[in-house]
């Protein structure tokens, strides 16, 4: 879930926070004569390097982002979002949006990895899954609309939608889809991929490396893009590797073909002439935990930790000097609205007022100048994501000085994805969290600020705003984007009371070097390209 990858989240991503973190190495040989400088080459190997591992690989059954990135490889969405924000085919041929009834056409001839056909009732039953709150999906509410029913007739899929949802279409251009033996047995995507993507996956090994083999006679790309291309790699290797500067020297090495850097390596690579392809997302969103028994379901406390630090100053530290300010929840490109909902909407840096606020609800300065209320300390835990490099570390320890500074005892643990989540969406042991959620359209972030709390629901946060929830209620109703002002004043809800804080967006740079590729909130894999 901490996502830093997706097409909507990222990119999951929906990447759950931000952009993946990812490196590419390539490697192989071709058995056809050499091409001419900058064609494509086949036969070749690209592998990735993702900074933390994706955990099991059910592609339905987490918002990490390194399984988001992953899945890219070996599932098909209905839909595929260009560039330019147009909707394009992959596995409907076709669709229609008539009010809150939508129509697909799957394509003819489309085939999963273990030969069997892919079918209009394989549609039904994926959105059927994710509906069914019993299997937790993350995806429920923010690819498939909660209520959505779907019936097969023939190739159509008919999908009548429970309210207005303005964004759908773009939604289900994220839902990745499993093949009827992942279906029927779901450990088996643990460890194994079953879709109708570009790749299957030949090897799994955890927390070390992951292959995929190039599948013939694909045809049902974005578009139509299909694995004849010249120079597509006939192999893909996603390696663990932590550490940004490793992947970084790998790349000016010549070992790599791509990595993706958030920290100040990226000065290294650019300073190299290594050409780069960026992605926009949010980067620093300070979360709070909201659930009984935290000191952050208290507003006060909330406010106060808001006011005492300079986000600018974050933002600095965090992007090593590079970002700029969050302007909005849905920063993913193509985005579905456009303008800045966060400037001046979210509570100013002033240490003295959290001083005071403190001081108003009753947290007293002890001896040792921790603040205590009832013979309880106000102590805080900060939980951040091992993908943000050593900017991460860095706004960390300035966040958690300036916490102490007004009386306030925090401590701050990296964690890497799978630890993330875990706590995000399980334990729930945390106070604070650095997880940027990075989506395309502001629907897709409800329920994550709203509904079910985890570990039912998405809200890992425990989050309820009610004049949020009213004010996206009206949204939903609009077309697309004229419900942006509604859905940027829903947002505005939810800074003003400090329930959570969008700090910092970066474009993260993805080097290239014997590859070139593009990004849509993941990498799209048929548009790799391996170079002579």
């Amino acid at each position: 879930m901490t996502p830093t990858r997706t097409r909507a989240l990222a990119a999951l991503a929906l990447a759950l926070t931000g952009p993946v973190g990812l490196a590419a190495c390539g490697g192989g040989t071709s058995g056809s004569a050499s091409p001419a400088a900058g064609a494509g080459v086949n036969g070749r190997t690209f592998t990735l390097d993702l900074a933390g591992d994706p955990g099991a690989l059910d592609p339905q059954g987490s918002a990490v982002s390194a399984l988001f990135g992953m899945t890219q490889f070996a599932y098909d969405n209905l839909v595929a979002v260009a560039e330019d924000g147009t909707i394009r085919p992959q596995l409907a041929k076709s669709w229609t949006v008539d009010g809150t009834t939508l129509t697909f056409t799957i394509m003819d001839g489309v085939t999963c990895s273990d030969g069997t056909p892919f079918t209009a009732r394989t549609v039904v039953d994926n959105i059927a899954y994710v509906e069914d709150p019993a299997n937790k999906s993350p995806f429920l509410g923010v690819f498939v609309p909660a209520g959505a029913k779907a019936s097969a007739s023939g190739s159509t899929v008919t999908v009548k939608l429970a309210a207005p949802a303005p964004f759908a279409l773009n939604s289900f251009s994220n839902l990745p889809m499993v093949c009827d033996a992942g279906m029927k047995n779901r450990t088996t995507l643990k460890a194994g991929t079953n879709g109708t993507g570009p790749y299957v996956l030949t090897e799994a090994v955890p927390s070390d490396h992951y292959s995929y083999e190039l599948r013939k006679g694909y045809t049902w790309g974005p578009g139509g893009a299909t694995t004849a291309e010249q120079g597509m790699p006939a192999k893909v290797v996603v390696k663990i590797v932590a550490n940004e500067t490793t992947a970084a020297n790998e790349l000016l090495g010549g070992t790599v073909n791509a990595v993706m850097i958030t920290g100040p390596d990226a000065d290294r690579l650019a300073k190299a002439g290594l050409t780069s392809v960026g992605t926009q997302a949010i980067i620093g969103e300070q979360w709070y935990n909201h659930g009984d028994g935290h000191v952050t379901a208290d507003a006060a406390v909330r406010m106060a930790l808001t006011r005492a630090l300079d986000l600018k100053q974050l933002q600095v530290a965090l992007t090593s000097g590079k970002g700029v300010p969050a302007t909005q929840l849905a920063a993913l490109a193509p985005s579905g609205c456009a303008g800045d909902a966060v400037t001046g909407n979210v509570p100013s840096f002033d240490a003295a007022a959290a001083g005071a606020a403190l001081d108003a609800a009753g947290w007293t300065k002890g001896s040792d100048g921790i603040r205590v209320k009832n013979g309880k300390k106000l102590s805080v835990s900060l939980i951040y994501d091992n993908s943000l490099g050593s900017g991460g570390s860095a706004a960390a320890e300035l966040a958690v000085a300036a916490w102490k500074a007004v009386g306030i005892d925090a401590k701050a643990t990296q964690q890497n994805q799978t630890q993330l989540s875990g706590a995000l969406f399980g334990t729930g042991d945390w106070d604070i969290a650095w997880a940027p959620v990075n989506v395309s359209a502001p629907d897709q972030i409800m329920p994550f600020v709203s509904g079910a709390k985890a570990p039912k629901g998405t809200n890992f946060a425990a989050i309820d705003n009610a004049d949020y929830l009213t004010l996206a209620t009206k949204a939903m109703g609009a077309n697309g984007a004229d419900g942006c002002k509604d859905w940027f004043a829903a947002e505005q809800a939810l800074y003003k009371a400090a329930d959570l804080v969008p700090f910092a967006n970066n474009v993260i740079p993805t080097f290239l070097k014997g590859a070139k590729l593009s990004i849509i909130g993941s990498i799209v894999p048929t548009s790799i390209r391996m170079l002579g």
